[in-house]
């Protein structure tokens, strides 16, 4: 019997509309698990997710009948639904336009996971803004400045 296999692992990326820092760390976990939960509903394996007030990280192995552009749609969709439904964050909450997906290798999920699971230390030396920008430098994906997030300094 023929089969399909494959090995895609896909990390994710957005930030918080106008990188406000509205995800607050008493509700966070919350907000993975549903992300979680929905990344689980739609048939994909949730490796890591963790982030920061103004963004999340999460790394997915994507099965090849999944389409990102639709599931990160849904994630984004669903999830601020779920903050402003339970009331979780105090203003209007939406994610900004746009996301990153950055591919790897097996070989590379240790380092991608210890990577995403340390978010809080990570950024006490580097802005999102510096990390975002350096994954296109890194992945070679050529951009341009002013279709990236609306960066509030």
């Amino acid at each position: 019997m023929a089969g399909t296999y494959s090995q895609i692992y896909i990390q994710i990326v957005f930030a918080v509309k106008n990188r406000d820092a509205l995800i607050h760390q008493s509700w966070e976990e919350r907000l993975y698990q549903y992300i979680t939960g929905i990344v689980q509903n739609k048939e994909q394996k949730m490796l890591a997710i963790n982030g920061m007030p103004n963004h999340i990280h999460f790394l997915i192995g994507m099965k090849p009948s999944c389409c990102l552009s639709d599931l990160v749609r849904e994630i984004k969709k669903s999830s601020a639904e779920f903050i402003t439904e339970n009331k979780l964050c105090k203003f209007k909450f939406n994610w900004q336009e746009g996301y990153g997906a950055f591919s790897y290798g097996h070989s590379q999920l240790d380092d991608v996971i210890a990577y995403i699971r340390n978010q809080k230390e990570h950024h006490i030396k580097k802005t999102f803004k510096d990390e975002y920008t350096g994954f296109l430098k890194k992945f070679n994906i050529e951009y341009e400045e002013r279709f990236l997030f609306d960066w509030i300094e």
